[in-house]
């Protein structure tokens, strides 16, 4: 005997199940983007008194106020110069690396691999520390190669991980392809193994660039006073002026965040990502 679903109860149960998916919905994007939106809402704050929801005044006073102080425009500069050469550095270096453990084998290849997660494994004060022992026995305290030494050690494993696993997905068949039609080892990895690898070497160059953008513990310790990057500001700017100001600067920071992930959106997604941390 054949029951039938009532259409009405058919349709209270679909709205009742659509009407606890747009509540979880809307609950995730309150968690998330609320706290960016109460960011730019400060941002643009001329007067803003606590208890009070939104600022009471709006406008650009603090735009103003940040643009026209010299350090922190310098700032600005110097992290974006960071960025780009701890990217560089790290490409020259990393690459390589990536491209001997995807096409080698050799013992103790996974515990190499697993390496470059110990610093991010504990707290970074720590090998802050024991680097800072390092860098006062090789006068690497306040200068420029010593900054860059400590953005890379928080991005090494990006630069290596993720062009280790592009490198490896790689078929062995389409370098011997080339190599038959004549092309040398150099040729074969610039116009084949190179090209192929590319999205995933351009994550790894992305992580990179922001990880050095926003890096500041290290920075802190073994930079100050010669060098004082964005980040390293941002935290002087909110001890000492409104929170207005540091809104600005947060959002400042965050700019070259949204460019590049906007400009290599075709490089980032799971499947790019997922396939840099493949331990064959």
């Amino acid at each position: 005997m054949f029951h039938y679903l009532n259409p009405k109860r058919l349709y209270f149960a679909v709205g009742k199940k659509r009407f606890w998916e747009f509540v979880i919905l809307a609950a995730f994007l309150l968690f998330f983007y609320g706290p960016i939106l109460n960011l730019v809402m400060l941002a643009f704050g001329n007067v803003y008194d606590v208890p009070g929801i939104i600022p009471q005044e709006f406008g650009f006073r603090w735009w103003k106020f940040i643009f026209s102080q010299k350090n922190l425009v310098s700032s600005i500069a110097l992290s974006f110069i960071f960025a780009v050469v701890t990217t560089v550095v790290s490409m020259v270096f990393c690459i390589p690396a990536g491209y001997a453990i995807a096409r080698f084998k050799f013992p103790g290849r996974r515990f190499f691999m697993l390496s470059f997660l110990l610093t991010n494994a504990f707290p970074k004060i720590g090998l802050y520390t024991s680097i800072g022992i390092l860098y006062y026995r090789y006068n690497l305290m306040g200068t420029f190669i010593g900054v860059v030494i400590i953005h890379m050690i928080n991005t090494m494993m990006f630069m290596v991980w993720l062009p280790a696993g592009a490198f490896g997905n790689v078929h062995r068949q389409q370098e011997e392809a080339a190599r038959d039609v004549g092309a040398g080892p150099f040729r074969t990895f610039l116009t084949v193994t190179f090209p192929m690898a590319m999205p995933g070497i351009a994550v790894g160059a992305i992580y990179t660039f922001l990880g050095s953008m926003e890096e500041m513990q290290g920075t802190y310790l073994v930079g100050i006073p010669q060098y004082r990057t964005m980040p390293v500001e941002m935290y002087s700017v909110i001890a000492e002026y409104p929170v207005m100001a540091g809104a600005v600067f947060a959002i400042t920071l965050m700019i070259p965040t949204i460019f590049f992930l906007v400009l290599m959106r075709k490089y980032i997604g799971p499947s790019a990502i997922a396939g840099g941390f493949k331990l064959k």
